[in-house]
């Protein structure tokens, strides 16, 4: 068996007396896309969020191609490759398009020996990024908040890839948007799955998943319920899973 991308092993996390996931793991290897189902309250963005740095788990760890790893902020995340686009898409309205890819990691030159922004590279590199992901927006010079939502979408998953992500993690990422973004949308996870980059996928849509999906994993009340692959599955086999938190495949144990 070949080394995952990334794998959680026995993962859990407690919010005073709630337990927001018990033991649960993951694995996933470089170009997979997983779709991550369940109901409210399943503890698939809390999962995410402890795989993005953004939360930390109680017990359980995390392997990047097999070695230990351990992300006490977002950014030690991002460093290892791990990449988040949340439901909201995280952006700032007022900052130009350019502006919030770059935010934090914006380019410098030097002008009489003082370190200026890169204006001008920033907005070609962006550009650049747009091109290469096949989406467009305006304008890189316009503000996010003059984009529609489509193209917001546009700009978070530009911001997400446009630095070397090997796993891409979509919280919702076709929530609100009409039917040719979400093809946008799909057509951009297809491509990133082809560049061997890995994909996460927060969602209700499983049709989403079907259409550019590998493998699924349903979660209910924070414990992991079963996996299927994508081929291998149906809407009314996944609805059953995420209704009853069991899975009809596996036996039943005696009590």
């Amino acid at each position: 068996m070949t080394t995952p991308l990334i794998e959680m092993r026995n993962i859990s996390k407690t919010f005073g007396a709630v337990t927001a996931l018990s033991k649960v793991s993951l694995r996933l290897e470089a170009g997979g896309v997983l779709g991550l189902i369940g109901d409210n309250a399943a503890g698939k963005s809390t999962l995410m969020k402890i795989l993005a740095g953004a939360l930390r788990a109680d017990s359980g760890e995390i392997l990047i191609d097999g070695k230990p790893a351990t992300f006490a902020h977002p950014i030690a995340a991002r460093d290892a490759g791990i990449e988040m686009i949340y439901q909201d898409f995280a952006l700032v309205p007022e900052l130009t398009v350019t502006q919030n890819i770059f935010l934090g990691r914006e380019i410098t030159r030097r002008i009489a020996g003082v370190k200026v922004l890169d204006r001008s590279a920033m907005n070609v590199r962006a550009k650049e990024m747009f091109a290469a992901l096949g989406l467009r927006v305006p304008a890189v010079t316009l503000p996010v908040q003059a984009l529609s939502g489509g193209q917001q979408q546009a700009v978070a998953i530009a911001r997400a890839t446009g630095f070397e992500a090997r796993l891409v993690i979509m919280d919702e990422p076709t929530a609100n948007l009409g039917a040719p973004a979400i093809e946008r949308v799909r057509e951009t996870i297809t491509r990133l799955k082809k560049s061997g980059v890995a994909v996460i996928i927060i969602s209700h849509r499983l049709e989403d998943i079907f259409a550019v999906g590998d493998r699924f994993m349903v979660m209910k009340q924070g414990q992991l319920v079963g996996e299927r692959e994508v081929h291998d599955t149906d809407n009314a086999d996944l609805v059953e899973m995420i209704v009853t938190g069991a899975d009809p495949r596996k036996p039943l144990v005696a009590v």
